[in-house]
């Protein structure tokens, strides 16, 4: 398929939704994942009490693979329909997702928002509809789910419908990009064929929502940016940077700069699944060796970019957060971990400087004394070691970040503007 029918989806919603199962039925119904690993699962979830469980158990495994760092890229699940190519980023059940639908190490293209039909709008789903809102996700398609607990009721359904237009509503999402579709992932209804439960329903099933979503541009046109989530040696080629293009394009040949390292050489080749390749898109996972860096110059975090226009670094930045969950308030001076891209750095608010209204974005208060949980700000924020990070508005996939404490993620943001060292 070519590469402008490629989609980064998300699947976003409580946690006891079912995004679990919907993820590995969509696997199993697209022939993503063979027969014989839904089989041997369906075995161990029975002899375990689980039966029925097979897809969710599926990821629940692949979950613990990566949790023990199997393979680079198994956060990835990929699926193929008529349309497009895609790619569930950070499937559920990772215990950072939202840390990662937020860094950009899951720039999703569109989102499915998961809502059981039988418990309707959770906090969890009021977090996620608006990171997808900060995060400019384009279209949702919400899948009415566990139709199969309400007894396929359409009262349910349409009840469950109206609460999420609300929480939409609330968060100044488009509501006409967005669908709604009655499922059951774990009986298969709507999602690869019209289920005979719902002869009330007649719009798209899940398969077909996924296939007319809109293609999303691809980012090729913006410079070349690249961040580096590990460098390697390796015998006979020297070192190897490893990472995901996120913007622009990666040629053999190319004069590159890396950032905050501050050191650059020529690109001498570029591998992707262990094949050389004269370039890499957006999109791609490579690994490639530059002529003159050294494993020791450059490290995980560092953005690479052309020695022409190389990534910015921060000696402040301006950026709009969302705080989702602090204990206490947030006042100037504090300093938690922010992590963006690939890089996590220590950085200080050093000023709050404008409390936002979340839901109409307009101002509510210059200068606030602290913020708290719900509230969204725009504040000035120093970084407490060189970190490269761009505008959301030039390069939206380096432009946002999560921010972390005490274990959990508290605030989720966009840079507005970067104030060069």
């Amino acid at each position: 398929m070519s590469d402008e029918q490629h989609q980064n989806l998300a699947i976003i919603g409580h946690v006891d939704h079912g995004k679990s199962t919907l993820v590995g039925r969509l696997l199993y119904e697209t022939g993503s994942v063979p027969e014989h690993v839904i089989e041997q699962h369906k075995e161990e979830a029975e002899e375990k009490g689980k039966g029925g469980f097979e897809f969710a158990y599926v990821m629940d495994n692949l979950a613990e693979e990566r949790e023990r760092g199997v393979t680079i890229d198994i956060a990835h699940q990929e699926f193929s329909t008529d349309t497009y190519d895609f790619t569930i980023v950070d499937c559920p059940g990772h215990r950072d997702f939202v840390k990662n639908m937020i860094t950009g190490a899951s720039q999703a293209d569109n989102a499915v928002l998961v809502v059981a039909a039988d418990d309707g709008v959770q906090p969890q789903t009021q977090e996620h509809v608006f990171l997808a809102r900060t995060l400019g996700i384009g279209e949702l398609i919400v899948a009415v789910n566990k139709m199969d607990l309400v007894d396929y009721a359409e009262g349910d359904y349409k009840a469950t419908v109206e609460e999420v237009t609300d929480l939409l509503n609330q968060v100044r999402f488009d509501t006409e990009n967005a669908s709604f579709i009655p499922i059951s992932a774990f009986e298969g209804d709507n999602i690869a064929g019209e289920s005979d439960n719902t002869d009330w329903y007649d719009g798209d099933i899940l398969l077909e929502a996924l296939n007319s979503l809109p293609a999303p541009e691809p980012p090729t046109d913006a410079p070349l940016r690249l961040p580096i989530q590990d460098v390697y040696t390796i015998s006979g080629i020297g070192t190897v940077p490893v990472g995901r293009v996120e913007t622009g394009i990666l040629n053999t040949g190319d004069n590159v700069s890396f950032q905050p390292s501050d050191v650059s050489g020529e690109v001498k080749t570029v591998e992707m699944h262990h094949e050389e390749v004269p370039k890499a898109e957006p999109g791609d996972n490579v690994g490639f060796n530059v002529r003159g860096v050294g494993k020791d110059d450059i490290r995980r975090g560092d953005v690479c970019g052309p020695a022409d226009d190389p990534p910015s670094v921060a000696d402040t930045f301006q950026a709009q957060i969302v705080v989702m969950q602090h204990p206490s308030v947030i006042t100037e001076g504090y300093t938690p971990v922010f992590h963006a891209h690939t890089a996590q750095v220590a950085c200080t608010v050093e000023s709050l400087d404008k409390k936002i209204d979340p839901s109409s974005g307009e101002v509510a208060e210059e200068n606030p004394d602290f913020i708290q949980n719900g509230d969204a700000a725009v504040v000035t924020v120093r970084p407490q070691k060189p970190l490269s990070i761009e505008p959301s508005g030039e390069i939206p996939e380096l432009g946002s970040f999560a921010i972390r404490d005490m274990g959990q993620t508290i605030a989720a943001g966009k840079v507005l503007s970067v104030d060069d060292r």
